[in-house]
């Protein structure tokens, strides 16, 4: 293991060592098989995501999309589904490691997406990952480039109107 994931592993350890971000987290046992270290994809998340998308995926009331829930919802497309790997925090991460990312990705929308990931959605691949990250999203606005997302599958997939909102309950 390297010194950035001994240092990823132990920071995660700590905090994953708190009864408050233990209760946040959701169980390991709702991510796909497939993930090599479902620990590790847990920790890589609280390390890299959790501190602006909350340890366990609720961000309320800062203005950034809330996770749980409501991310799977964004594997109903082709596009919507290319769209969370190329985010410019995704594919610029730290992680490196394409599997590595795709555990941590396969987390996101299954562990933290629930039941909003559809029943047939299949897991991320490293060789999905590394091909979507070299597209990372630059130029493009992220807020309309979600929106669009959001309305496709709002339309294509029946998603709730309220995954327009950042999260749940967003006043203007």
């Amino acid at each position: 293991m390297s010194s950035m994931g001994r240092r990823a592993l132990a920071a995660s350890a700590l905090l994953l060592g708190t009864a408050a971000v233990r209760a946040a987290l959701p169980p390991l046992g709702t991510v796909p098989d497939s993930l090599a270290d479902p620990v590790q994809a847990r920790a890589d998340y609280v390390e890299q995501c959790g501190g602006c998308h909350g340890v366990g995926g609720s961000t309320a009331p800062a203005r950034l999309p809330e996770l749980r829930g409501r991310v799977g919802w964004f594997l109903c497309t082709p596009q919507a589904r290319a769209y969370l790997i190329r985010l410019p925090n995704v594919a610029h991460s730290r992680v490196t490691d394409n599997q590595q990312l795709a555990d941590l990705m396969n987390f996101v929308v299954f562990a933290l997406g629930g039941d909003s990931a559809p029943r047939n959605a299949r897991p991320f691949t490293a060789d999905e990952i590394e091909r979507e990250r070299r597209h990372a999203l630059t130029s493009t606005s992220l807020k309309a480039e979600r929106a669009r997302h959001v309305e496709d599958a709002i339309r294509q997939c029946h998603a709730p109107t309220s995954l327009r909102l950042l999260y749940p309950g967003q006043s203007g």
